[in-house]
């Protein structure tokens, strides 16, 4: 079908800027207002032929460290038709008729089972490479349906920038983000399990009310001010993830310490992610999270940043 012979397109990670998580559906899930915001810490997804696999999608997959994360995170990448990555390839042949086998080689940088989407952005990746290399020419609209079919979070990182999720978030709104916001995100040795963080928070929170917007983030958000930024951020997982994992509140603790505008666990976690003043000063937090006990690598990045490119 195509005579290209590898496609690699970079994804980004994503931070919640706001979680705000209702009760359990009966289909398991739950309605969110989910405001992502894209950040400059990336993965690449790199497709290839493969000789085997007589009905196309994914033949095999491989992963390597990028030096974003601590340094054993890519140990827990499974390299089976687990991986949400494989899962996309095999998706996409199905509704293309695609027949080449692929391999996919991620190169990651985006924390493992660190509550910033690795998984999806690497689905979203998948996508988007296989559909460059299988020259099926999908548009975005297209692949946003196939991503929503997925997960919950693989469309974000196919758009990127600051988006407002609905539903279980997959339905996105486009939002501005005025300026450059800077980043610390302080990663642990071990992730946390998505189904567990919410299972934790069904129990704590058993009459959650319907989730809702908030519009001073927006507004501040809109208007470029880290600081108003920084006051309005926000998740309701963050409880249930500090009740499985304490040492987390440590994190947290130094990073207000060295004046953070905002601190707070990223989505499921156990990543804390920590709003600076500026590049400069999220290179001080940095510095000053690394020393708390359950913080195995400190990273900076600053967002917004596009979604999945071809590279």
């Amino acid at each position: 079908m195509t005579t290209t012979t590898a496609v690699t397109v970079r994804v980004p990670a994503k931070v919640n800027l706001q979680l705000a998580v209702g009760p359990a559906r009966e289909d398991g899930y739950h309605d969110l207002v989910n405001v992502f915001h894209a950040v400059a810490l990336f993965d690449e997804v790199t497709v290839t032929g493969a000789r085997t696999r007589a009905n196309g999608g994914a033949a095999g997959l491989s992963a390597e460290d990028a030096g974003g994360g601590p340094a054993s995170h890519v140990d827990r990448v499974p390299l089976d038709a687990s991986n949400l990555a494989w899962r996309a390839a095999d998706l996409l042949a199905r509704e293309s008729g695609a027949r080449e086998p692929v391999h996919l080689h991620l190169r990651k940088a985006i924390p493992v089972a660190g509550g910033m989407a690795g998984g999806s952005a690497d689905a979203a990746a998948a996508l988007v490479a296989c559909n460059a290399f299988w020259g099926i020419g999908l548009d975005r609209e297209r692949l946003l349906d196939l991503a929503a079919r997925l997960g919950s979070d693989v469309a974000f990182p196919l758009v990127g920038g600051t988006a407002v999720g609905t539903g279980r978030g997959e339905v996105l709104a486009p939002a501005r983000c005025a300026g450059r916001l800077h980043w610390v995100f302080a990663l642990s040795e071990g992730g946390l399990s998505t189904p567990e963080v919410f299972g934790a928070y069904d129990r704590l929170r058993p009459g959650a009310p319907a989730p809702r917007g908030d519009p001073a983030l927006m507004a501040a958000l809109a208007e470029g001010d880290a600081r108003a930024v920084g006051a309005a951020l926000s998740n309701d997982l963050q409880p249930a993830a500090l009740a499985l994992r304490p040492a987390l509140a440590e994190t947290l603790e130094a990073g207000r310490a060295a004046g953070a505008l905002g601190a707070f666990v990223s989505g499921s976690g156990p990543t804390c992610a920590f709003l600076a003043e500026s590049a400069e000063h999220a290179d001080r937090i940095a510095d000053a999270v690394r020393t708390a006990p359950d913080c195995a690598h400190a990273v900076t990045a600053h967002g917004d940043v596009p979604g999945a490119t071809v590279v």
